[in-house]
């Protein structure tokens, strides 16, 4: 294992385990799933509250550690964008925990983590992009904030669809 793929798993467990110290919940491992088609039931039990705006899912249930599906360099967007129809056709509001992927499925969930500072958060995909060189996902203004990527534009980071 690198010391790059250590990293990111020995951050990705201390954030779960973080988080269910300060909430008080169990972190369990996800079991074996016995066919596919007990995959959308464990991931129901993840994601089991909607997101609008900038509520957080609930951690009263236990939280399965989803695979990494992409890594690489996050940006942002927002201000310019305000007011703007994204490509599903809703209006863009910065303030909303979005994103921005090139091929993902609208309405998608995934967990963005900052793979420098463990912080993690959980956006709806509803826009198409991100368009400059090299970039996987680009995050909504408060998405940005809050795994700490405003100041630098820029960060590296791990995506897990979550739904």
């Amino acid at each position: 294992m690198s010391t790059k793929t250590f990293r990111r798993c020995v951050s990705g467990a201390l954030t779960v385990l973080g988080a269910s110290l300060a909430f008080g919940t169990t972190v369990r491992a996800a079991s074996p799933l016995k066919s596919s088609a007990d995959a959308p039931a464990a991931i129901a039990a993840e994601t089991s509250n909607t997101l609008s705006g900038n509520e957080i899912p609930s951690l009263d249930e236990p939280v399965l550690l989803a695979q990494v599906y992409q890594s690489g360099i996050a940006s942002w967007y927002g201000p310019g964008f305000a007011g703007r129809l994204s490509a599903n056709g809703e209006i863009f509001d910065p303030n909303q925990l979005t994103a921005a992927h090139p091929t993902l499925p609208f309405n998608t969930i995934v967990r963005v983590t900052n793979v420098y500072n463990g912080r993690s958060v959980v956006v709806r995909i509803n826009d198409r992009g991100p368009y400059i060189g090299n970039r996987v996902i680009d995050l909504s203004a408060a998405a940005a904030d809050a795994i700490g990527i405003i100041n630098s534009g820029i960060g590296d980071v791990d995506i897990e669809i979550l739904n």
